[in-house]
């Protein structure tokens, strides 16, 4: 085998690798996109609530903030799985799969958490107003 087969059988799986490459940066780069907009969301929301003295508010905001969260660890984990499909060495996949516990534990717990605060507030919206046995 020549050098030059050996570099045009190369070419294919190089050109692969680039162009998979920039689409790891482009996923990369909206899951980096959704975490920084739902943070600013967050922030914002915050703000008005803090300026309310809304405590019931504050559930809202993290509630807001996690589904931002969950979103962008879902592409930040397709991006992991996009980076390791074009021929990963066993090493690429070890680092896959911990990266991938890490992110589904973390998604898991934060959706637990967003279904419980949900609920709460929901509970909140549908319980009657306190009654004032204080006034005559």
């Amino acid at each position: 085998m020549t050098s030059t087969t050996l570099a045009f059988d190369l070419l294919p799986e190089s050109m692969l690798r680039g162009t998979v490459d920039v689409m790891v940066r482009l996923v990369e780069a909206c899951g980096a996109i959704v975490i920084v907009t739902g943070a600013l969301v967050a922030i914002v929301r915050f703000v008005m609530v803090l300026a309310r003295r809304d405590v019931v508010g504050f559930s809202s905001v993290r509630l807001t903030l996690g589904r931002f969260l969950a979103l962008g660890l879902e592409f930040q984990l397709a991006a992991d799985v996009l980076r390791t499909a074009i021929s990963p060495s066993f090493d690429e996949i070890g680092k896959l799969a911990a990266i991938a516990a890490i992110r589904t534990a973390l998604n898991y717990f934060l959706a637990k958490e967003i279904a419980q605060e949900q609920s709460a507030i929901d509970r909140e919206k549908a319980a009657p107003p306190p009654v004032d046995t204080a006034s005559p």
